[in-house]
């Protein structure tokens, strides 16, 4: 039966024509069930689509609230277009002059010869050229990746997707932590993977909790975010890192290292676990933070024993770098163009970072002084999706901690702000909003069975 659909289409047209507005709660699933005559079974269909669609969120127990006038596609975990006037969930970095930086290096490709090879599809391994540029972006430290043990992909998201694809068989148990990049939720589900949380404390994963999982039922992988961790900022110091790589070892348990932010940090730094458990490590990578999102690649360094399989996982998934993103990718490396960008944008972070102390000085602000984001600890009696619809009535899109969270009995109140995307009055415009939004705290909600319609 699609009733349910008919009801969630009523209720989307109220959400576009402004007869439930946005921050709005809706009433309570039974109460809306009598409302409209419905089971209560009917009216939980009803608003499991109408998340689907994007256009509310909430949780049982904590009450639903309008998200926006505007759906986006259905499966969605963040807003990733420009329906909010200041959108901070997309967190892809720009500075001044970007554009002027990479064009000089595609003019040469779009030559009629050049072009007809650059059009080409990129073998996972892509060309000793590349694999060379690719060692030398990613080495730091005393720490250089073999280039025989470079793959490619088209992005960074596709890399952690070809590694885990290639780790675990459907069913199969990743340890994570207890707040993950929300992708790597998206990608587990479609290949059938279980993601299993482990304690992590202020310094980030705790061994000892690893084990206890790895002992209740074996997991097939790890995977870890070290340095700046999305949503927390945490970098894991190196005594940890020491800690979790013995760990590792001791129990030959792969692990997925995911380093997409780590560029921010400048040297020296704590070694990737990459560089302390080669044997296992599978570091993953990318282009679209450091350059720009729309051409882009993604790395993955491997165990040498994993290059086949990792490179056929890659293929089997389409995930493989297009030639001409391949190619401009190795020409941005080699003229200097990435590290242009990458000492632009730390001082871009740097200088963002201290507008947000200053907005929400007083709050419990989680962040890294290099990092492009922050995670905000709500105060009371704020819940995270309440702030979340709250933000968006105001014409701001954060992002609620709910969309980080892999235990679904552990809610934080909390959201995550990302700095990188708007421009910096509109962002300092944002935060202070924001600050105000919080001190004021929400509005009452109406009583169970009240109409949530304005009157």
């Amino acid at each position: 039966m699609d009733d349910f659909r008919g009801i969630a289409d009523r209720i989307a047209l109220d959400i576009a024509r402004g007869r439930l507005r946005a921050g709005q709660r809706l009433p309570p699933q039974r109460a809306f069930a009598r409302r409209h005559g419905i089971a209560a079974s009917t009216a939980g269909r009803v608003y499991a689509e109408l998340v689907r669609r994007g256009l509310v969120v909430g949780e049982v127990g904590r009450g639903t609230f309008v998200r926006s006038a505007q759906a986006g596609p259905p499966g969605r975990t963040l807003v990733e277009d420009g329906a909010a006037r200041v959108n901070l969930e997309l967190n892809y970095p720009s500075v001044p002059g970007q554009p002027e930086l990479l064009a000089p290096a595609l003019a040469p490709l779009l030559r009629p010869d050049a072009l007809t090879d650059a059009l080409r599809p990129a073998a996972a391994d892509g060309t000793p050229h590349a694999r060379e540029a690719a060692a030398a972006l990613l080495a730091t430290g005393d720490w250089r990746p073999d280039p025989g043990r470079v793959l490619f992909t088209g992005n960074a998201r596709q890399a952690i997707a070809a590694t885990l694809g290639s780790l675990v068989r459907p069913g199969g148990r990743v340890g994570v932590e207890p707040l993950t990049y929300p992708l790597v939720k998206e990608v587990a589900g479609r290949l059938g993977i279980t993601l299993v949380p482990v304690r992590a404390d202020d310094d980030g994963p705790v061994a000892e909790s690893v084990l206890a999982a790895h002992r209740s039922a074996p997991l097939s992988a790890l995977y870890l975010q070290p340095t700046l961790h999305n949503p927390t900022s945490v970098t894991v110091p190196a005594e940890r890192r020491l800690q979790l790589a013995r760990l590792v070892e001791d129990l030959g348990l792969p692990v997925v290292e995911d380093r997409i932010w780590s560029f921010l940090r400048r040297e020296p730094g704590p070694p990737p676990l990459a560089a302390l458990a080669p044997r296992l490590v599978h570091l993953v990578d990318g282009l679209s933070k450091r350059v720009a999102p729309g051409l882009t690649v993604g790395f993955a360094v491997v165990p040498e024993d994993r290059v086949a399989a990792v490179a056929a996982a890659v293929r089997s998934g389409g995930w493989n770098a297009g030639a001409f993103a391949l190619e401009a990718a190795v020409r941005w490396i080699g003229d200097g163009t990435v590290a242009r960008l990458v000492a632009a944008k730390r001082e871009q972070a740097a200088r963002r970072q201290r507008l947000l102390r200053e907005a929400l000085a007083g709050f419990a602000v989680r962040a890294d002084p290099h990092g492009y984001f922050a995670w905000w600890e709500l105060p009371e009696p704020w819940r995270a999706d309440g702030f979340t619809a709250a933000a968006a009535a105001h014409g701001i899109a954060v992002t609620p901690g709910t969309a980080f969270r892999v235990d679904p009995k552990r809610t934080p109140d909390a959201v995550r702000l990302g700095l990188a995307s708007a421009a910096e009055p509109e962002l300092v415009g944002a935060l202070r909003t924001l600050a105000a939004l919080a001190a004021r705290g929400p509005r009452q909600p109406p009583a169970d069975g009240q109409s949530s319609r304005p009157s």
